[in-house]
């Protein structure tokens, strides 16, 4: 039983790096957890700040403010810190490519 528990960790270790390079819609699936406040593929009709093509260094420095604190927020500050830095890089070019 040993056995299979650290195959498992050793098989989820090793995909978790390669899952992000291997899904081609990963970028896209994760640009899809902000769509509930700034629209599907980043085009706000609120308030929130429309993401579709704007710069993914934008984007990034922006969300590097909201994880250090020095950008105040409602909530975006707690989102931030779920995402790695490969998925803010892969949120913000997702975005940036959007018209």
């Amino acid at each position: 039983m040993k056995i299979r528990a650290s195959l498992a960790v050793l098989v989820f270790a090793g995909l978790s790096g390669s899952a992000i390079a291997q899904d081609p819609n990963l970028a896209r699936n994760l640009a899809a957890t902000c769509a509930n406040c700034h629209g599907t593929n980043g085009h706000a009709v609120a308030e929130a700040k429309k993401l579709a093509g704007e710069p993914a260094e934008s984007i990034i420095q922006t969300m590097a403010e909201f994880r250090s604190g020095d950008k105040p927020a409602t909530i975006m500050h707690q989102i931030v810190k779920g995402y790695t830095e490969e998925q803010i890089e892969l949120i913000a070019n997702y975005f940036a490519a959007q018209e």
